[in-house]
């Protein structure tokens, strides 16, 4: 069975409800089912139950953009993983570059937090990658290995398959560059690589691998073209109604 195309809009702390409405009802007027092709929003938390009534009767699915590593208790500010299944959602983004660098989030927290969605049916998105200090070194392999190392040894073994990793190299989000198809074809190849060692090839051929890293209307296709690239993890593209529909269509 092919692997499931996703391609995920991070609108990270952007948009007010009036706005957010306005470009989910732009979406839906754009968008034309495809087979296997997954789309999914991921708006800030405020906006998640609001977010549900307005992808209702459409192809769009629902994420967050983070979660809580527990499912409840003193944890002031956070938010469940439990709480976001009730709101509908079916994707939750984790260990995102910058929950890594500005919230100080490791790689067994975000394995922790993985379980706890898995726990609930949600699917996490993992984000990996590497800084352009660690790529420079020629760390950048051993980054990937680490973090990916760090996800298996938190999951339940029967939980493997409901992964989804998102490739995004730290050096080229909002920043305009962009790994070259390339550049993204060797990392998403070892990371499959690394997918087989810790899961065998059933689960590291079924996994979904996406890229992220400021992708966008001109190189999606390229990008998107690549077997080895199973969707895109979309950042600030996905803001703009016209942009994330030719992204889609990319497909």
């Amino acid at each position: 069975m092919a692997r499931k195309t996703i391609i995920a809009g991070n609108w990270k702390m952007n948009l007010l409800p009036a706005e957010g409405e306005e470009l989910v009802a732009e979406l839906k007027e754009q968008l034309q089912i495809r087979e296997n092709l997954e789309v999914v929003i991921c708006p800030q938390m405020a906006l998640v139950p609001m977010a549900l009534d307005w992808i209702y009767d459409s192809v769009i699915q629902l994420g967050a953009q983070n979660c809580a590593e527990k499912l409840s208790g003193a944890l002031t500010g956070e938010t469940s993983a439990e709480l976001l299944k009730v709101l509908g959602c079916r994707y939750c983004l984790v260990g995102h570059s910058e929950r890594r660098s500005l919230f100080n989030e490791t790689d067994d927290m975000v394995g922790r937090k993985s379980q706890v969605l898995l726990n609930m049916g949600l699917t996490p998105i993992v984000c990996i990658g590497e800084s352009l200090a660690q790529r420079e070194a020629g760390d950048h392999f051993k980054t990937i290995d680490t973090q990916i190392a760090a996800v298996f040894s938190q999951l339940d073994q029967t939980d493997w398959t409901r992964l989804v990793f998102a490739y995004e190299p730290v050096w080229a989000i909002g920043t305009g560059k962009t790994a070259t198809p390339e550049q993204a074809v060797e990392i998403h190849r070892f990371i499959r690589s690394k997918i087989k060692e810790f899961a065998g090839d059933v689960v590291a051929n079924a996994t979904s691998i996406l890229y992220g890293g400021s992708a966008n209307a001109v190189n999606a296709a390229d990008l998107l073209g690549e077997s080895e690239i199973d969707g895109l993890l979309v950042g600030g593209a996905s803001l703009k109604a016209e942009d994330f529909s030719q992204i889609i269509a990319s497909f």
